[in-house]
């Protein structure tokens, strides 16, 4: 079967910007990719960037991963969702996710605690209001709105969106927030995926899921973010992926809180983390950067010659995955440009 492919563009500034984020864009867009897709933490949003890219692009589907949770309250979130759609003539796609400890309590002033049910009440109210079937009033543990005994009153979306319903992708990767993400949501995005590992690490957690929401493994879109380079500078295209691995194990969290760090122990890879992690932490950057292994950086991207990376797709098909969504790790712009050309090809 064919599989659906993405053009992960991340955050503006770190990866693509300007003329050069929309020359990707528009390429991915020729040669057949489904959708793109633009990141957010506490630099450029989500929202801006697809609405801008919405007005130049035709067919090409549009993205959040993903939208973070604390940074917008739900209305703002299905605001901005339903106007990108509307631009794009119903191109857009909601991904959502809390973000982690550090962000969230250091950047937006939000409070982490009970982080994924403030998020399944946050889709609730996103889905109540593109739906549009009638005026908000949501009173729950976590968002109450209108204000009790307050001069607020139940309001409804005063445009008609382009949809009534918007899909929903959640970005997880612990096992409760992917138990929830299987039980809700149209779509999961899923970070540092080893594809022949991810059935032991989430494979229970996704099916309690679909369970509880009474679905099938077809109602939930496998789309995890891969790091490709097909030919060219592989050496180079490695250690981009080594240098992301050691920013994550060692910096996205603290020795108490780190999702990245306990998701490589159920890969198998718990010692090559901890390790990183170590001395990231302590300040050997370099001597973290060495630790991160080529075992583990094969295994969660695709980087190789073209018959190896078409091998290595056969895997996901194999595996059930819906959709790829590919970040194109070649520093050079024209072997970046080979890559999702060639992997167009493939995965047809």
């Amino acid at each position: 079967m064919s599989l659906k492919l993405g053009l992960y563009l991340g955050y503006w500034g770190i990866g693509p910007q300007g003329d050069d984020a929309l020359e990707a864009v528009q390429f991915a867009e020729g040669v057949g990719f489904e959708s793109v897709w633009v990141a957010e933490s506490y630099g450029s949003d989500v929202v801006s960037v697809l609405a801008w890219l919405a007005g130049q692009t035709e067919k090409i589907k549009l993205g959040a991963a993903i939208m973070q949770v604390p940074a917008r309250p739900p209305a703002a979130a299905a605001m901005a969702g339903a106007t990108i759609d509307k631009l794009s003539h119903g191109r857009f796609m909601f991904g959502f996710g809390p973000s982690g400890p550090v962000v969230s309590e250091g950047w937006y002033g939000v409070p982490y605690a009970k982080a994924w049910g403030r998020t399944r009440e946050y889709v609730q109210i996103v889905r109540e209001i593109v739906a549009r079937e009638q005026k908000l009033d949501h009173q729950g543990e976590h968002y109450q709105i209108p204000l009790p005994e307050s001069q607020g009153k139940p309001l409804k979306l005063n445009f008609h969106p382009e949809r009534d319903y918007i899909p929903v992708f959640l970005g997880a990767i612990g096992r409760k927030s992917v138990e929830i993400t299987a039980e809700i949501a149209d779509g999961w995005i899923p970070i540092f995926f080893d594809v022949d590992k991810f059935e032991d690490a989430w494979g229970e957690h996704i099916e309690a899921g679909l369970k509880k929401g009474n679905r099938q493994r077809s109602d939930l879109e496998i789309s995890p973010s891969v790091q490709v380079a097909i030919d060219g500078d592989l050496e180079a295209a490695r250690n981009m992926v080594r240098m992301g691995l050691v920013l994550y194990f060692g910096g996205m969290g603290s020795r108490k809180t780190n999702f990245y760090v306990d998701l490589a122990h159920r890969f198998g890879y718990g010692e090559i983390a901890d390790e990183v992690q170590t001395k990231f932490q302590s300040g050997d950057k370099e001597g973290a950067f060495q630790a991160c292994s080529d075992e583990v950086v094969n295994a969660v991207s695709l980087i190789g010659t073209e018959a190896e990376v078409a091998e290595r797709l056969g895997r996901f098909r194999e595996n059930g995955i819906d959709r790829l969504i590919a970040s194109p790790v070649h520093p050079d712009p024209q072997q970046s440009r080979h890559t999702v050309a060639r992997l167009a090809e493939l995965a047809r």
